[in-house]
């Protein structure tokens, strides 16, 4: 009886870890997000995506600089060799200049299913040293550069 009532109470109470994990993730909106990549599960203390390890050069539009960030859903995905990055997963860089010091802007890229089908449902942004947005949502200029990789899911960056 004590364990049939346990079990009506966790499928009427309690969420799934997949349930959990979806309603933690942020809106995509821009400053929404930033807060959430800051302040809710901040960027800095994610891993670097495998083969990016630290500061490494860039490249126009973005810095001469770089360090490339992934939460723990993309690096999984990465790291067993998916094409597709799955639903949560968040790319976080960080563009510098020259002197390798100077924070230029934070560019991430988040997938949010059904968000954009026609760009990976990917959720693009750019943001200042300061968190102001800068762009943010569906951005023209992130969609039609990274369409040149859509066959490697809009990422530039292999894993290695």
């Amino acid at each position: 009886m004590i364990v049939a009532l346990l079990v009506c109470f966790a499928l009427i109470y309690c969420k799934s870890p997949q349930k959990i994990a979806e309603q933690a993730m942020p809106a995509v909106e821009g400053g929404a997000f930033w807060t959430y990549i800051t302040k809710t599960k901040p960027y800095s203390s994610w891993s670097f995506w495998p083969g990016k390890e630290g500061i490494y050069p860039g490249q126009s539009p973005h810095g001469e600089y770089l360090k490339l960030y992934a939460n723990d859903i993309a690096i999984k995905a990465a790291k067993a060799g998916m094409k597709t990055m799955p639903n949560g997963a968040i790319l976080v860089k960080e563009n510098y200049g020259k002197d390798q010091t100077t924070l230029m802007a934070v560019t991430p890229m988040y997938k949010f299913k059904g968000y954009n089908p026609e760009a990976g449902d990917w959720f693009w942004g750019k943001y200042g040293p300061d968190g102001k947005v800068m762009a943010a949502g569906k951005v023209k200029g992130c969609i039609q550069c990274h369409e040149d990789v859509k066959d490697n899911d809009w990422i530039f960056t292999e894993v290695k």
